[in-house]
């Protein structure tokens, strides 16, 4: 969709005005009588995303968007679907208008999901002057795939097929891709993830990403890849199963950082570790009460089977560890419970590293790529206790769900700087810039803090 932006200006294009509700008295001072008649009888009032067309004698129609009164380009996003289709120039907009962020709004906003229907209509697309469409590009490329992958339901995109949309990723920017698949996990140290992904036709896998030469910082990335989750044993309801096709965004929101990175050529060393399985049953399903080995040594008493994304990262972060990164980032669709604590639209972190928050709070709001931090809080640690094995998977009370899994994830991490996202991955209810479904949530937040720390060219 990236016709939705232009590169060049033309004399056919029309002329795009976005007025902020507070500035549209001054604009009508100035603007064609035909205009101001028309914005009074139609009462328009610059409410953002309000769109009203002003037609010109022989010229492309006048096309004036609302900006309201928030200073947010990307409250602006789905413009790109509101007005017509067609061609359009900005001519003028608030000065809070950054036009790179416009840029991508309009991108992001211009998605659609068209592997199955074709869409119902182009977007509109714009030139804007002063904005970089390269970097806008591929910024929304790397959006579109997490939308993409999480949007296509598991009878498409089973483990095979996520492995293939690695491979393909890589061979894009010339990384080196492995895999461990099967049986070959248990040889190969990675017991949890095997026991998750038995049970289903689509054999569990390992795949890993390197990208980046040797000597360069090194950056760990684990999403949780599970393709679909029934909830194993432990069977979730109905309404509960509906959408857990999603359950792999942990994966593809780590593949959107990935390609924003190498799309970059960030100057880092990337190694992206991905545990993908089906959380299937069938007479050979992990159990609750199992005790599972990990590849970190330590036994791990499971408690509920619908809790299986924790018990497949803990052993992709054992391996991303190994490699000894200077940071260490995962992304996950892990808990019902961060739902509840902070809602679909902001993306839960945690991290016990200062320097780290502080730097990823400031890109979040560089990038309107909302995130909040979670306490890593040691007085619920004990809840992970078990009487037989090193580690229970969950904890013995039901509250405070999301801190608890974040809590025995990082026992599998140890001392190096770390940042968990326990994510929704899902847009419920289109927004600018977001349209239903699938989302990458986090990603931009995190690039732009790599980008930061890393890019000094």
């Amino acid at each position: 969709m990236s016709e939705a932006l232009l590169d060049h200006a033309d004399k056919a294009q029309r002329p795009l005005y976005i007025i902020g509700a507070d500035d549209l008295e001054t604009w009508q001072e100035t603007a064609p009588d035909d205009a101001a008649a028309l914005i009074e009888a139609a009462s328009f009032k610059a409410k953002r995303g309000k769109v009203l067309l002003v037609p010109q004698d022989g010229k492309p129609p006048l096309a004036l968007l609302g900006a309201g009164k928030k200073a947010d380009a990307f409250a602006l996003g789905d413009a790109a679907m509101t007005l017509p289709e067609g061609d359009y120039q900005l001519v003028e907009s608030p000065a809070w208008v950054n036009p790179q962020d416009l840029a991508l709004a309009w991108l992001m906003g211009a998605y659609a999901f068209t592997r199955y229907r074709p869409r119902k209509r182009p977007p509109a697309a714009l030139y804007i002057q002063d904005a970089d469409t390269v970097v806008a590009r591929q910024t929304a490329k790397a959006v579109y795939l997490a939308r993409d992958l999480v949007n296509t339901p598991a009878g498409d995109l089973n483990t095979d097929a996520m492995e293939a949309a690695v491979r393909v990723l890589g061979k894009e920017f010339g990384a080196q891709v492995s895999a461990v698949v099967g049986d070959d996990l248990l040889k190969q140290n990675y017991p949890m993830i095997h026991a998750v992904g038995r049970a289903s036709a689509h054999a569990p896998r390992l795949v890993e990403l390197i990208w980046g030469q040797p000597d360069h910082p090194r950056i760990g990335l684990v999403g949780k890849g599970v393709v679909f989750d029934t909830g194993g044993l432990d069977i979730k309801a109905a309404q509960y199963m509906r959408l857990m096709k999603k359950d792999m965004g942990g994966a593809a929101n780590a593949m959107a950082l990935a390609h924003m990175i190498m799309a970059a050529k960030l100057p880092v060393r990337l190694h992206m570790v991905l545990p993908i399985v089906d959380n299937a049953i069938s007479g050979d399903a992990y159990r609750p009460s199992d005790i599972l080995q990990s590849r970190k040594g330590l036994s791990v008493e499971v408690d509920n089977t619908d809790a299986e994304g924790r018990l497949v990262l803990a052993d992709a972060l054992t391996r991303a560890g190994e490699e000894e990164p200077e940071l260490l980032i995962d992304f996950a669709t892990l808990t019902g419970a961060a739902r509840v604590a902070l809602g679909p639209e902001m993306a839960p972190y945690y991290t016990d590293d200062e320097s780290l928050s502080s730097d990823l709070e400031m890109a979040a709001k560089r990038t309107s790529d909302p995130v909040w931090r979670m306490p890593l809080w040691d007085g619920y640690d004990s809840q992970l206790d078990s009487p037989i094995a090193d580690i229970c998977h969950t904890a013995s009370s039901p509250m405070g769900g999301s801190i608890t899994a974040a809590l025995f994830l990082r026992r599998f991490v140890g001392d190096i700087p770390w940042v968990h996202f326990d994510i929704f991955a899902w847009v419920p209810k289109a927004r600018p810039s977001h349209p239903a479904g699938g989302d990458a949530q986090g990603p931009r937040a995190v690039f732009a803090m790599l980008q930061a720390r890393y890019d000094k060219a």
